[in-house]
């Protein structure tokens, strides 16, 4: 069965930590290129953490310095460790498995970050 199952989200105050992860299938982990994305209310989805371009991990300047993207081959699974969280930070984070055109998205797991 091909699956992503995001989880780890919640409310966090300003300046607090988060660790999502993504738990996928075996066939997805072993042979997709896995991403992190996220999507505000009323904005695009866009890419926090993707290694898919040359092997090395890249983040966008918004997050670069705050966010790590990391692996267990052993469970199949990513996470995204979020530090020094930001109210801009506050989305709906989802995990991405592409391969050529063929892509999968997990459901997604809410970030809240708030006083």
């Amino acid at each position: 069965q091909v699956q992503l199952v995001e989880s780890g989200g919640g409310l966090v105050q300003p300046g607090g930590s988060l660790r999502l992860s993504c738990a996928a299938s075996a066939i997805i982990f072993n042979n997709y290129c896995m991403s992190w994305h996220r999507q505000a209310l009323g904005k695009e989805r866009e890419l926090v953490a993707s290694p898919c371009s040359g092997g090395r991990t890249n983040y966008p300047d918004s997050v670069k310095g705050r966010f790590t993207m990391s692996r267990d081959n052993a469970k199949s699974t990513v996470y995204l460790q979020m530090n020094d969280l930001k109210p801009e930070d506050t989305a709906v984070y989802y995990c991405r498995g592409i391969n050529g055109a063929r892509a999968y998205w997990g459901q997604g797991t809410q970030v809240t970050v708030s006083s």
